[in-house]
C-alpha cells in the first residue's frame, strides 16, 4: 500500500470522526435550550433523546452488512446524509415547537449517526494496521476536538439567542459539503476489507462459515468496557449542560461552557493517550483512565461553586478520553477479525452511548439530573473490573479467541 495513500486516508478519517463529533455536541450543547423550547422536563427530554438512540439501534446493527455491499466511505456518506435530512426536520420542528416533528428527525438522525459511527470506525482500524502503530486514540481526538468546537459555537449561538432552527440548517449545510468531499480520501480496499463484517466473520478462506463475532467471550467483554467508558461520555454530552444549569444556577451560556470544559481536557488527553500507551501498557491506561472518570463524576455532583464542578469536568473529560478508542484498538488486535469485532464493540458502545444519557433524564425527574448522574459509577466499576480482557493480544492467540 502506498504509504502517502494512508497518509491520506488518515488525515480524511481524522477530519471524518472530527465532523462527527462537531455535529453531534452542536446538538447536545443546546439540549437545554430545546428542552426549554418544547416545554419539557428532565424526564420527557430524556425520553425525547431515546429517539435517537431508537434510530441509532435500528442502525447499528446493519451497518456491517451496508459497509460490506457499499464500503466505508459510502456508507458514511449515507449515514451523514441521512443525519443532515434528521436535522432538516429537527429545524422545522423546533421552529414550530412540534415535539412529535422533532422526535421523528431525531430518530432519522439517530440512524445518521449510527452508520457513520461503525464505518469511521472500521476505517480507522483499517488505517492504524497500514500505519503500524497506534493512531485510534488521535482519531477520538478528532471527534472530540470537533465536539469542543461544537460546544463552542453552541454556547456562543446561545449567548447571542440564534435560534436552534437557523443553527441546524447552518450543520446540515457543513455536513452534506463534508459527506461529498472527505470520504473520497479513505483507503480504497475498505470495502473489500469490510466483506467479513456483515457475518461477524473472518475472511473467506480464513475464518470458519457461520462463524460470528457476537459469540466471542473477549470481544463481549472489551464491549463491556467500552459500554462504561461511552455511557461516561455520553452522559456528559447530554446532561452535564443541563446539570449545571440546574444544580448550579448557571446560565445556559455557563452549561454550554462547562460541557466545553469537559470536551477539551477529553481532547487533550485523546491527542496524547497513545504516548502513555506506548509507555505503559494498554491495561494500566484503561485503569488509571476509567478510575479518574470515576473520581471526576463525584466531584462533579457534589461540587459546591462552579470552580470545584469545573475541576471535576476536567478530570471526568481525562478518565472519560481513553475507553472508547482502546476498546477499538483491542477488538482490532487480529487482523483477521478485526473488521467484525470492530462492529459489535462499537455497537455495544455506542448503544450505551446513545441509550444510557436518556434513562438518567427518568431518574433526574426524581433525584435531579445532577444526582443521577452519579448512576453511571456502576457502569464504571462494571468496566473496571473487566479491562484485563482488553490486554494486547500475541500472535499466537490470533484466530483462537475463546468463543
Amino acid at each position: 500500500m502506498n504509504q502517502q495513500a494512508v497518509r491520506s486516508a488518515a488525515i480524511a478519517t481524522f477530519a471524518v470522526f472530527a465532523i462527527n463529533g462537531f455535529v453531534f455536541a452542536s446538538w447536545a450543547a443546546r439540549i437545554p435550550a430545546v428542552t426549554r423550547i418544547l416545554d419539557l422536563t428532565a424526564g420527557e427530554m430524556g425520553m425525547l433523546l431515546l429517539t435517537i438512540a431508537a434510530g441509532s439501534v435500528v442502525a447499528l446493527p446493519l451497518a456491517g452488512a451496508v459497509v460490506a455491499r457499499i464500503g466505508t466511505a459510502s456508507t458514511v456518506r449515507t449515514g451523514g446524509f441521512t443525519a443532515a435530512f434528521g436535522g432538516l426536520i429537527v429545524a422545522f420542528a423546533l421552529a414550530q415547537g412540534s415535539v412529535t416533528f422533532t422526535a421523528v428527525g431525531l430518530v432519522f438522525f439517530g440512524v445518521g449517526i449510527g452508520l457513520w459511527d461503525v464505518a469511521q470506525n472500521i476505517e480507522g482500524a483499517d488505517v492504524e494496521r497500514h500505519l503500524g502503530r497506534t493512531v485510534m486514540p488521535q482519531f477520538h481526538a478528532g471527534f472530540s476536538g470537533g465536539a469542543l468546537i461544537g460546544a463552542l459555537v453552541g454556547a456562543g449561538l446561545s449567548a447571542i439567542n440564534v435560534s436552534m432552527s437557523l443553527h441546524l440548517a447552518a450543520i446540515v449545510v457543513l455536513v452534506s459539503t463534508a459527506m461529498v468531499l472527505v470520504p473520497r480520501w479513505f483507503l480504497p480496499e475498505s470495502k473489500a476489507g469490510a466483506s467479513m463484517v456483515a457475518t461477524g466473520g473472518g475472511p473467506a478462506e480464513t475464518a470458519p462459515k457461520g462463524r460470528s463475532a457476537w459469540t466471542e467471550k473477549r470481544t463481549l467483554l472489551v464491549g463491556l468496557v467500552v459500554l462504561g467508558a461511552a455511557l461516561t461520555e455520553g452522559a456528559a454530552n447530554d446532561w452535564i449542560a443541563k446539570a449545571t444549569v440546574d444544580g448550579l444556577g448557571a446560565t445556559e451560556a455557563g452549561g454550554a461552557i462547562m460541557f466545553a470544559v469537559f470536551v477539551a481536557s477529553m481532547t487533550l488527553f485523546r491527542f496524547f493517550g497513545g504516548r502513555f500507551v506506548d509507555s505503559y501498557g494498554r491495561v494500566p491506561v484503561l485503569y488509571f483512565s476509567l478510575g479518574t472518570a470515576l473520581a471526576g463524576l463525584v466531584i462533579f455532583v457534589l461540587a459546591p461553586n462552579m470552580l470545584v464542578a469545573g475541576l471535576g469536568a476536567v478530570f471526568w473529560g481525562a478518565g472519560a478520553a481513553m475507553g472508547f478508542p482502546m476498546g477499538m484498538s483491542a477488538a482490532a488486535d487480529d487482523p483477521a477479525r478485526a473488521a467484525a469485532r470492530v462492529s459489535v464493540v462499537s455497537t455495544i458502545g455506542y448503544v450505551a452511548f446513545l441509550a444510557g444519557p436518556p434513562l438518567l433524564g427518568f431518574l433526574g425527574d426524581h433525584v435531579t439530573i445532577r444526582w443521577a448522574l452519579l448512576a453511571i459509577g456502576i457502569a464504571i466499576v462494571a468496566s473496571i473490573l473487566t479491562v484485563p480482557a482488553a490486554r494486547p493480544l500475541a500472535e499466537s492467540e490470533f484466530e483462537s479467541v475463546e468463543r
